[in-house]
């Protein structure tokens, strides 16, 4: 019994130190850039905003599900925050007018790019996680100039039953 519950202690403790990003969703409209950074630790980049604000990214890329935004205005204050790695953060994607850096600047860096046989450009591939089906991929096909010319999702077997025997 004592065996069991240490390794559920150990397992909390290990989850609760890999999702340290994930306070970025538990910031105040308001909070200043610092206290953020204090919360959440550094961000993975920085993008400029046209309000002259600043989007920091937090990413659980490339083996994590979630990627946090956390948009602050010209004086450095929250204005909001949000886990953006769900189908209808991927909706937004305009497809034949957003760009590589418009994908970037939404979402952070995919978990890949590839490049297949069939596609002439790169294919970025973010992972997220649907609850009651699971680990799930969004890819993303850019054609050469790097403009978005398609993009969906799919399933992740990575971790499923192998029924290759």
């Amino acid at each position: 019994m004592r065996v069991v519950v240490a390794a559920c202690l150990l397992a909390a403790a290990v989850l609760a130190g890999c999702a340290s990003p994930m306070n970025a969703m538990n910031l105040a409209p308001g909070m200043p850039r610092e206290e953020v950074i204090a919360r959440a630790g550094p961000p993975a980049r920085v993008w400029p905003q046209p309000n002259g604000g600043q989007r920091l990214q937090y990413t659980m890329m490339p083996w994590g599900y979630y990627a946090f935004m956390v948009d602050l205005d010209a004086g450095g204050r929250v204005v909001q925050a949000r886990q953006v790695m769900s189908p209808r953060e991927f909706y937004r994607i305009e497809t034949d007018r957003w760009t590589r850096e418009d994908v970037e600047r939404e979402f952070g860096p995919p978990a890949r790019i590839d490049a297949v046989t069939s596609w002439q450009g790169p294919v970025y591939t973010y992972r997220w996680y649907e609850p009651g089906q699971g680990p799930m991929f969004w890819f993303i096909y850019f054609d050469p100039r790097g403009v978005v010319r398609r993009h969906h999702q799919s399933m992740e077997y990575i971790n499923g039953p192998s029924d290759r025997r």
